[in-house]
């Protein structure tokens, strides 16, 4: 029997393989068929080179040669096996990975082998069927990039994350190697941008994956910036949002070198396009494979760059509100470290990592009257640009108490107050309608310290043998909840000792057990060297410690070394509340400034000293009043105390009062004055700079 007219080839079968039935099989074209006769000579085949070109085979042919070209030789002993009548009469293998005869074209091949017998024992030949379902494989493997596509790329809101993601996706499925490149705009947030120079947008190599070990030393790395494209057609149109295959790629051109593979031979690049803008491209090489780039991998690239163009998009919008917030929390927020009479301070904040966005943390570190210094960390609740500004109130508001010299417990109280009263007139206000904080006060004459808590982990106090200790703080509700006191704890300090005031996202690991995060602070505090190292040093290492890898919150920590006035450089005594020992005042007055070398701040210190122990007489409540000189770094304050809680009034007597002028004359002669209230009386206070008597009282 001769070709037929489908194209099949010469079926001249022997007389024992004859017979309607096996013309009609060998007649079909869905499948190659081979009869091999016992010296695996193929004898019959249909499959030519003009029906099946991919496995073309010829009669005469050696099978083992065939199964060999096609990168089946591990068949090969299969088939000799097959001839014996001990082995098996039927053989079948799935598909099976081989090459096309040409070698350029992965095949998938189901492939059987079945032993023709004319009777027990007499064996005709093999009849061996080969399958062709490489393009059904194929559609598989794109539905399942695909797929995986849509599950992994747009996880995370990184932009250079994202990169990654879609690197990893194509290689090996696709590439050999492969490249996300960003425009530089992109990776800060932004829409991208023109260069008005080159007229390029300016990129980045945001992510690579290769099958081998490493991305290749010679080629641009991740994080640098892409040498401006040459000015060709191809590039251009890629500018615009065409896809660009190269299936076999000639000699490289010299200003391709450092961007494209030495060894590539094959070459797609698809652009990212989402929302009008060309947000960069993914570029694949092939080079260990064998096939070129073909319009299927193309159409299937520009599917994935689609979806992960929208996921590149969402991710830098994200970053751009993200870097607004974050930079809106920063400027909010005082300078890390200051070096106060009462304490040398550093404190930082770090973000979180989650998509929550950037949280409401902050810390402060307020100077008060007579040296003192006031420690503050808060945590608003929730995230996002509303959680930065209610943060921002809330220190404006701390601040402002912090300064009409509040105990720690009534500030506290006055902030709730004010927190209950911010207007909720959307959801995204309710959730930062609460917020936690730690005020601590400290006084560096007596070392005393003073503090409250509203819903705020206790601060750590590292004393200098180097052991920490929590403090045995009641803490109150967190602001906002209303109808709680608030309670003071007092601690005397050790000159040296470093107070640690915590967020507590610093504390709060993956396992959210704050006990075991605690636990955990401590034990890197002791072992921090944290009482003789840099405050700043040593922060750092406890925020990267305590906040490593995915952090759902943001962390904040601020560390004060504490230190404490000299006893010489303060004095007190306490005077009879009568006008007779207003002279006695001036006099222990002008000797503790003549025993300080402050002889050029006598005038004013002693009409300041005579006006508010004068006031302390006469509106003060009958008792003793307590009269103080406190001498800091440019500083000189003046304290008088007395038993009454009569709040001072600065106010301009006219011409024909005989009084009402103490309190004026002292806020003309002096840098700042004020007053401050305990449980029971007052004290009123007031500063000048202290300056060399020359700059005083230079007449010349």
């Amino acid at each position: 029997m001769t070709e037929d007219g489908h194209g099949g080839s010469d079926l001249e079968l022997p007389t024992e393989w004859t017979g309607p039935l096996a013309h009609a099989v060998f007649d079909q074209g869905a499948m190659v068929l081979a009869a091999v006769d016992p010296d695996l000579r193929i004898i019959a085949t249909n499959a030519s080179a003009e029906r099946f070109p991919r496995t073309p085979m010829s009669r005469g042919d050696d099978m083992r040669v065939t199964l060999t070209t096609l990168g089946l030789d591990r068949l090969v002993p299969a088939l000799e096996e097959a001839l014996s009548p001990a082995g098996p009469v039927l053989r079948r293998w799935q598909p099976l990975p081989a090459r096309a005869a040409n070698g350029d074209l992965l095949l998938h091949l189901g492939v059987g082998i079945l032993r023709v017998e004319r009777r027990p024992g007499r064996t005709l030949g093999l009849l061996v069927t080969m399958n062709d379902t490489t393009e059904l494989a194929r559609a598989e493997s794109r539905f399942d990039v695909v797929r995986e596509a849509a599950e992994s790329i747009g996880a995370s809101l990184d932009v250079a994350e994202t990169a990654r993601q879609l690197a990893d996706l194509v290689v090996p499925r696709l590439a050999d190697l492969a490249a996300v490149h960003l425009a530089e705009t992109v990776l800060a947030g932004e829409e991208p941008a023109v260069d008005p120079v080159t007229g390029y947008t300016p990129e980045i190599r945001a992510g690579v994956a290769q099958t081998g070990e490493a991305w290749p030393a010679a080629l641009v790395q991740v994080g640098e910036r892409l040498p401006v494209p040459p000015d060709i057609p191809e590039v251009r149109a890629m500018e615009s949002g065409a896809t660009l295959l190269i299936p076999h790629l000639a000699v490289l051109p010299d200003d391709a070198v450092g961007v494209v593979p030495d060894n590539a031979h094959s070459l797609l690049a698809v652009p990212l396009f989402a929302r009008g803008h060309v947000l960069g491209t993914v570029q694949l090489w092939r080079t260990d494979r064998r096939e070129p780039f073909d319009e299927g991998d193309a159409r299937l690239l520009e599917e994935i760059a689609s979806r992960a163009a929208l996921s590149v998009d969402n991710a830098r919008r994200y970053t751009r509100e993200r870097n607004v917030a974050l930079a809106l929390q920063r400027s909010l927020l005082p300078e890390e470290g200051t070096d106060e009479p009462a304490a040398e301070t550093f404190a930082a904040y770090l973000p979180t990592s989650s998509s929550a966005g950037i949280g409401g943390d902050w810390y402060d570190m307020i100077p008060l009257s007579s040296l003192r210094l006031a420690f503050v960390l808060g945590d608003v609740a929730g995230h996002g640009l509303q959680a930065s500004a209610t943060m921002g109130r809330l220190r404006t508001a701390v601040q402002a108490l912090a300064d009409m010299d509040l105990p720690p417990d009534e500030l506290l109280t006055h902030v709730d107050d004010l927190v209950q009263r911010f207007p909720s007139r959307s959801s995204g206000a309710a959730e930062v309608a609460s917020a936690t904080c730690l005020y601590v006060e400290y006084d560096p004459v007596t070392g005393r310290c003073r503090m409250a808590s509203a819903g705020h982990p206790p601060p750590v106090v590292l004393g200098p043998d180097g052991r920490a200790r929590f403090v045995e703080l009641e803490a109150g509700p967190p602001l906002g909840v209303g109808g709680m006191p608030f309670e003071i704890a007092e601690i005397d300090l050790a000159p040296g000792s470093v107070l640690i005031l915590y967020s507590d996202g610093l504390v709060s690991g993956p396992d959210h057990d704050l006990a075991a995060g605690l636990r955990r602070l401590r034990g890197r505090l002791e072992h921090s060297g944290l009482t003789h190292r840099d405050l700043g040093e040593v922060g750092r290492e406890l925020l990267d410690a305590g906040a490593a890898g995915s952090r759902d919150d943001d962390a904040t920590l601020l560390l004060a070394r504490v230190r404490k006035l000299p006893d010489r450089d303060s004095v007190f005594w306490e005077l009879p509340a009568d006008p007779e020992h207003v002279a006695r005042a001036r006099e222990l007055t002008t000797g503790q400034l003549g025993a300080w070398d402050l002889d050029h701040l006598v005038f004013t210190t002693e009409l300041v000293v005579s006006e508010l122990v004068t006031n302390a007489i006469r509106y003060g409540e009958h008792g003793p009043i307590t009269l103080g000189l406190v001498r800091g770094r440019d500083v000189l304050i003046c304290e008088v105390s007395d038993p009454s809680n009569t709040q001072p009034r600065l106010r301009r007597a006219r011409s024909t009062d005989e009084g009402g002028r103490g309190l004026f004359l002292v806020a003309q002669l002096t840098s700042r004055w004020g007053s401050r209230y305990e449980r029971s009386g007052k004290t009123i206070w007031a500063e000048q700079e202290i300056a060399p008597a020359a700059d005083v009282w230079d007449l010349g």
